[in-house]
């Protein structure tokens, strides 16, 4: 059986705030949102150029700030210039790890960037 994974949903508890986030510090762009207010909530999709995968991000309307709980671990992104990347995500403000690698090089390969709920993006340097 073939499958092709469409999109990661994500709750969030500022809907405007997450969507500056994921364009800004990501580059994705809002594909397509869905607002019901009659069943008040809102899902908005958010993609970048090149995978056609998508963030679904779902705002519950009311809803206090989401426990994350200790299940959860991370989207991954790559990118051709870790380092570029990091600095501009940096000096955006926001909270970003420091480069990392693991134990099989000493090339950094990694960082973490975390979005306005706590969701950790693993951003990732193009093999």
């Amino acid at each position: 059986m073939k499958m092709k994974a469409i999109h990661t949903c994500i709750r969030v508890y500022d809907l405007e705030k997450s969507i500056e986030f994921y364009e800004k510090a990501l580059g994705l762009k809002v594909r397509e949102r869905k607002d019901y207010p009659e069943d008040k909530f809102s899902l908005v999709y958010l993609g970048d150029e090149e995978s056609g995968h998508e963030i679904e991000l779902t705002y519950n309307v009311g809803h206090e700030p989401y426990d994350l709980g200790n299940g959860y671990s991370h989207i991954a992104y790559e990118v051709e210039d870790l380092e570029k990347a990091h600095e501009e995500h940096k000096k955006m403000g926001y909270k970003v790890t420091e480069l990392s690698g693991l134990s099989d090089s000493n090339i950094p390969k990694f960082y973490f960037i975390t979005d306005p709920d706590g969701y950790d993006i693993e951003i990732v340097r193009k093999k």
